[in-house]
């Protein structure tokens, strides 16, 4: 199933843990939709921009797939409403501040990014059609725990 003219409903669902795991990854009508203004709002536009494949490294999870690879049952993974992506020759941080200077988003968050190496990590993006909180984050690794705070 297209959810846009260059992403599918398989690259957003698919799960390598998941699959592992013997995890079903299936979203129902409203996360498909949710998928589909994902794509529109904030993963098309990226792609049509820079005319490079936007790699999907996570779209949507399962309840039961984010509770066991330690992520939230409430992140918006669950619900369709974000993706963990990169763009392979573009650094993230790039990434990033197209998303913040040129789109509407929820969070934008550079996952696990060191700025002494552009091209680690990942971008984490979310979008709502309800309230966009424009959110810009970095995710750092902190004495195990996973630390927020603000790219501003």
């Amino acid at each position: 199933m297209e959810l846009s003219k260059s992403f599918t409903l398989n690259e957003l669902i698919k799960s390598q843990e998941a699959t592992r795991l013997g995890i079903e990854n299936i979203p129902n009508e409203t996360h498909i939709e949710n998928l589909k203004i994902l794509c529109e709002k904030i993963l098309q536009p990226l792609r049509d921009y820079y005319g490079l494949p936007v790699s999907i490294s996570s779209g949507y999870r399962s309840v039961a797939l984010c509770e066991a690879i330690g992520s939230s049952a409430k992140s918006q993974h669950t619900k369709g409403q974000a993706a963990d992506f990169e763009i392979f020759g573009v650094a993230n941080k790039d990434v990033a501040d197209f998303i913040i200077q040129n789109l509407d988003y929820d969070q934008c968050i550079l996952e696990f990014w060191n700025e002494n190496e552009p091209n680690s990590g990942w971008v984490h993006c979310s979008y709502s059609s309800k309230y966009n909180r424009r959110q810009y984050l970095k995710a750092d690794k902190v004495d195990g725990k996973i630390v927020y705070s603000p790219m501003f």
